[in-house]
């Protein structure tokens, strides 16, 4: 099952996506939210009546770097011995559609394409065998990254966790397996980014285990898995597309503080 999270009329609420063709999918409204058990009302709307929101409200966004070796050696990093995990705050999540606005402080800003695991119920120690029960679905990331700051700083709380650095979207898949998955990434329509999943250094089951041996995770909680090489400058008036088989495309656009 796909589901959203939307606003329309003023109202916000989540419901399952159906159809096949962009331009005919709708929204099946559920009662009461995803996190439990939940029934699906009847009452539809076409999906381009609405407004997308980020599929799920974070409490945390638990991130992991150079979870790719390609990508690390890219950017002359050590492949890490161990996962190397950074938090981005809840306020830096937006959703598909909308823009991503090109920090002050920073005067290079890269994409980032990654696949974002959503926790569906609260856990800590999880077991490797249990891992699948605590896993709501997957969305599409955009680890967007104010390159020259992460350099300058060395902590990566303001290169990764300015307003608007963390896009997830268009919606949660219930139903996947992310053991390999393509993963592409697009700017104006140019690919920029193409990896599979099956690359990772380390699993989804890999950094759910390493994270709740140290923290409670929560209903909505976001893991970002890492990304493949490719990664590259964003400026103003970009269009950046992450596009993960079996889930959909999240699009946003750049644009210059005003």
């Amino acid at each position: 099952m796909r589901i959203a999270r939307f606003s329309i009329d003023g109202n916000v609420a989540f419901g399952a996506v159906e159809g096949d063709r962009q331009d005919e999918l709708v929204l099946d409204i559920i009662k009461g939210i995803p996190f439990a058990d939940f029934e699906l009302s009847g009452t539809k709307v076409p999906l381009n009546k609405v407004r997308l929101l980020p599929p799920v409200l974070p409490n945390k966004v638990v991130a992991y770097g150079r979870n790719y070796a390609e990508h690390a050696r890219e950017l002359g990093d050590e492949v890490p011995e161990v996962p190397f995990a950074f938090l981005k705050p809840s306020t830096s999540v937006i959703g598909s559609g909308d823009e991503i606005v090109y920090p002050s402080f920073s005067e290079e800003l890269h994409h980032e394409a990654e696949l974002a695991v959503v926790i569906g119920r609260l856990c800590r120690e999880v077991p490797r065998e249990r891992v699948k029960d605590v896993v709501l679905g997957y969305t599409c990331a955009n680890d967007v990254t104010a390159r020259d700051v992460q350099r300058r700083e060395k902590q990566w709380a303001r290169a990764k966790g300015f307003d608007t650095a963390c896009p997830l979207g268009p919606w949660v898949e219930t139903d996947l397996d992310p053991a390999d998955l393509t993963i592409q990434l697009t700017v104006n329509g140019q690919q920029r980014q193409l990896g599979r999943t099956s690359e990772m250094i380390n699993s989804v089951e890999d950094l759910i285990v390493h994270i709740s041996e140290a923290m409670t995770l929560l209903p909505g909680d976001v893991i970002l898995t890492g990304t493949p090489a490719g990664v590259g400058p964003l400026n103003p008036g970009d269009e950046v597309a992450v596009t993960i088989e079996g889930i959909g495309t999240l699009t946003n656009k750049v644009i210059k503080r005003g």
